[in-house]
């Protein structure tokens, strides 16, 4: 049994490292899924505290609350994709437990499945596939014919229920993030730019630090009556360049249109990691990009020698 254990919208980033320690506590099978997400592999807990799953849930969901102040809302299923989709179901303080995974996704949309986007929904949606029964009484070869061969079979294996994804403890991280938050409301859309061009800066040196390119950027924006808003948006290539990185980031903030929004943190997440040797850059003839680049080494080798602060921006010097 796998229990995807989704943390409220006030749980801060920076807390999951504390929540993921507390599932550590009653299984050594826990996968971070940030920002705000974890998968665990239960089934030796189970029988070790001797609880059913929804038991072991409500402790989980009790310690949360009186260790980290932060509710909690947790799916149960027998893989990761079904405890994912019972988490997105599951009301805030409960459990939504499946029991019969046929049942629970015969009428979902075929949206719903993991791994479904929007072009692979609109292309079975014109056969008449709009629904994951419907998917699920496809014939394989009809499948494989539309999507495709790999992707078919995938698909026919989750509209039945079947994820071999396995809890992956210590797996490496598909985002990095970091988060700025203001002493108090915060009304200049300037020192919300600088918040912004302190997360990329530091987003970037980590990127590179790890010899990792990032494909999108994920924005959320606090509130001082805690609501959030959040967008994210690709970028043109996977990079770790703090230009481009500030460039998208500050499009992002542009997007939500604040004005004299009581902001009171801001958080910044860098999506879709890979392998920087992987990655393919564009070549150009500004010579302006190649500069900004050969120094953009010489600040990181200057930073992994002096720290962090040996070379910051000059708009946050002060």
């Amino acid at each position: 049994m796998i229990l995807c254990v989704r943390f409220g919208p006030t749980a801060r980033e920076s807390l999951l490292p504390r929540l993921v320690d507390l599932l550590g506590e009653f299984t050594p099978v826990v996968e971070a899924a940030p920002p705000h997400e974890a998968l665990a592999d239960v089934r030796g807990a189970l029988r070790y505290f001797d609880r059913e799953p929804a038991e072991l849930a409500a402790l989980i969901r009790v310690r949360a609350l009186a260790l980290h102040g932060v509710d909690c809302v947790i799916g149960a299923g027998p893989n990761p994709m079904l405890a994912r989709m019972a988490a997105r179901e599951a009301r805030p303080g409960r459990t939504l437990t499946v029991d019969d995974p046929a049942a629970f996704l015969r009428d979902r949309p075929v949206a719903a499945l993991d791994g479904v986007g929007r072009a692979t929904a609109r292309t079975l949606c014109g056969y008449g596939l709009d629904s994951v029964g419907r998917v699920a009484d496809a014939p394989l070869a009809v499948l494989q014919r539309l999507v495709g061969a790999k992707a078919g079979r995938e698909l026919w294996e989750r509209a039945r229920g079947i994820d071999r994804t396995p809890v992956t403890p210590h797996a490496a991280a598909r985002s990095l993030a970091a988060e700025r938050s203001f002493p108090y409301d915060e009304l200049d859309r300037t020192e919300q730019r600088r918040a912004l061009l302190s997360l990329t800066e530091e987003l970037g040196a980590r990127l590179r630090a790890e010899a990792q390119v990032c494909r999108s950027l994920a924005l959320t924006v606090r509130y001082a009556d805690r609501s959030t808003t959040a967008r994210s948006r690709a970028l043109p290539e996977p990079t770790a360049h703090t230009a481009g990185l500030t460039a998208l980031a500050y499009g992002l903030h542009d997007s939500l249109g604040l004005q004299r929004a009581r902001v009171r943190g801001i958080a910044l997440r860098a999506e879709g990691l890979g392998p920087a040797e992987r990655a393919a850059h564009q070549l150009t003839f500004d010579p302006a990009d190649e500069k900004a680049r050969r120094i953009e080494a010489v600040v990181d080798r200057a930073r992994a020698k002096f720290g962090p602060r040996a070379i910051v921006p000059g708009s946050l010097a002060a």
